[in-house]
């Protein structure tokens, strides 16, 4: 997944149901010999809508929480959509405009408190690592970087097949990758990692190997592939919102025509067109452990 040099401003046509991040704040400054509890943070996916039912299929959202002992005071770490997860997902078809338009960034959010109910409820609120101020603030440092340049959600992981030493052709960049990186971070600057299971949620598509096909230039420009624009824009016609059942159903029937009886999907991935040849299971949700990270340098209290 690509870095970027710096954040694009927003285009106002791109609109949150939800507002982003409504509480955020800055990350503070902490006493460096703070001691400050670490928290593995995961509950469905739009609990707060659906309650558990997401949890059903293991769509799980992924934060992390944290408790400073000198203050009492906690907080919750997040990396999510700018403009839900649709928008990050499939592009919109804008009337005279040849492109699909994309409103697919992703930012981290950070909060004070800890909604222990929310969490609790239907997830997990689990004590991973405690860590020093001085660790918690080189953390937050390393956040600003992160946030300014990995600015896409990505959904799908894209890989030739179930298997699990299979080939990956592109990895997503969601909330969980957001958690792993944290922790991973903090597991170099030396904490230590509680020996617990944690699992995360990936949303895998089955692929042959991807053709590239070009950028939004390349394609859609005025020397692009006139043929080409067209059949990406046919593809990604049927995943647009429906305000009818009727509609959705007849949008549906086209999608598992185009991706599952025809083998067709077209991604977009930082910022460039691929075309991926499908392949049976097609489509899996899956829900697996990814072990707590070792760090590299010496631990604090260890």
């Amino acid at each position: 997944h690509r870095r970027f040099d710096y954040r694009p401003k927003t285009d106002p046509y791109c609109q949150a149901r939800y507002t982003f991040c409504p509480t955020g704040s800055a990350i503070p400054v902490m006493k460096e010999e703070d001691v400050i509890e670490v928290y593995r943070l995961q509950a469905p996916v739009w609990e707060f809508k659906y309650g558990d039912l997401l949890g059903h299929l293991k769509i799980m959202h992924d934060a992390v929480g944290f408790k400073s002992s000198l203050t009492g005071k906690s907080y919750t770490m997040e990396w999510y959509e700018l403009f839900q997860l649709g928008n990050c997902t499939f592009p919109h078809l804008r009337p005279g405009m040849d492109a699909p338009f994309w409103c697919n960034q992703g930012a981290a959010c950070f909060y004070e408190g800890i909604d222990y109910a929310h969490w609790k409820e239907n997830g997990t609120l689990v004590l991973v690592t405690t860590i020093s101020g001085a660790m918690f603030n080189e953390m937050a440092k390393w956040v600003k970087y992160d946030n300014e340049t990995g600015i896409y959600y990505e959904t799908w992981t894209v890989q030739a097949s179930p298997d699990k030493q299979s080939v990956v052709w592109f990895d997503s960049y969601e909330c969980s990758k957001f958690i792993l990186r944290t922790y991973q971070k903090l597991a170099d600057l030396g904490a230590v990692f509680k020996k617990i299971q944690t699992n995360y949620t990936s949303i895998i598509l089955f692929s042959g190997e991807p053709i590239f096909l070009g950028n939004e230039t390349s394609i859609f420009g005025p020397l692009g592939n006139k043929t080409l624009a067209a059949a990406i824009r046919d593809f990604y016609y049927p995943f647009k919102p429906h305000w009818t059942v009727g509609e959705f159903f007849v949008d549906l029937l086209k999608i598992i025509d185009r991706v599952i009886l025809n083998r067709q999907f077209y991604l977009f991935y930082n910022l460039e067109y691929w075309f991926l040849p499908m392949k049976f299971p097609y489509l899996k949700i899956i829900y697996e452990e990814v072990p707590l990270p070792i760090g590299s340098k010496t631990s604090f209290g260890g």
